[in-house]
């Protein structure tokens, strides 16, 4: 978000018990999947931290205690109590109230870098998302269709040809497009779209108002659906989430020493 704008809250999706993944979600949601060093949820509030947004509510609805035992008083907790009867649409309609000064939105199940949502911050557009621009898509990504940077679609049963991209899950939305994603959430919940995912509204929004795509292309991410997912995930998008961040803690601790030790001025 622009300096000139207070900082907004964080908004992460997480009521879904994530039923593909079979035994591994019997228990526990796919939000407490572990990967690495910690959660899916602990990695998504540990680079919100980073990005400076203290304030974080999380929308928890399966196994809704061991996400909130999770959040450790880390994230205030809102429970969607038709979890079971409901999507994505409705757990980011209960949150409204929290959003009416501008948001950021996670999916809980994205595991990513932290420099994508510092990349979506730093977007000189109000409203937008992280793509990934490539050519060929699954049939159950959510595909973005694009005009240049603007948004003109997304669905997951957008036709192949029309999609250059793939929605990774992380977005903002100032107080104006919060406002305006609300009342189009309304209509929509109002004609019975409960159990559309949360992007079914951005798809609505981008049709009457500007949504811009921030892409992320090199940068490591999964959305985790499948077990085939999680061990990628585990073996492939971690260690290179890992990678990019060993060369960026070694300059901070250079820019750290040059500060301590300053170069001796050259006299005449």
């Amino acid at each position: 978000m622009r300096q000139n704008q207070p900082v907004p809250v964080a908004i992460i999706l997480a009521a879904g018990r994530g039923g593909r993944l079979g035994p591994l979600t019997a228990e526990r949601p796919k939000c407490l999947l572990r990967v690495g060093t910690g959660s899916l949820l602990d990695h998504q509030l540990d680079a919100l931290r980073v990005g400076g947004l203290n304030s974080v509510v999380v929308v928890a609805g399966y196994c809704a205690d061991a996400v909130e035992a999770e959040l450790a008083g880390r994230a205030s907790l809102l429970l969607n109590p038709r979890h079971a009867e409901t999507n994505s649409l409705y757990s980011l309609w209960l949150a409204r109230e929290h959003a009416q000064d501008g948001f950021v939105l996670l999916n809980a199940d994205v595991l990513f870098d932290p420099e994508i949502l510092h990349r979506v911050l730093a977007s000189p557009h109000a409203d937008a998302l992280a793509v990934e621009r490539r050519e060929r898509f699954k049939a159950e990504e959510m595909k973005v269709e694009l005009e240049g940077e603007r948004i003109l679609s997304l669905s997951k049963s957008l036709p192949p040809p029309r999609a250059q991209a793939e929605n990774v899950g992380v977005l903002k939305f100032s107080a104006a497009g919060a406002r305006a994603l609300f009342d189009k959430m309304e209509e929509l919940l109002t004609a019975g779209a409960e159990r559309q995912f949360a992007p079914y509204g951005f798809n609505a929004l981008a049709a009457e108002r500007p949504l811009h795509a921030v892409p992320i292309e090199g940068l490591p991410w999964i959305e985790i659906d499948f077990v085939e997912d999680l061990l990628r995930a585990r073996e492939e998008v971690w260690p290179a989430i890992l990678a990019r961040r060993a060369p960026r803690r070694e300059a901070d601790a250079a820019a750290v020493v040059t500060a301590a030790n300053p170069t001796p001025a050259i006299g005449n």
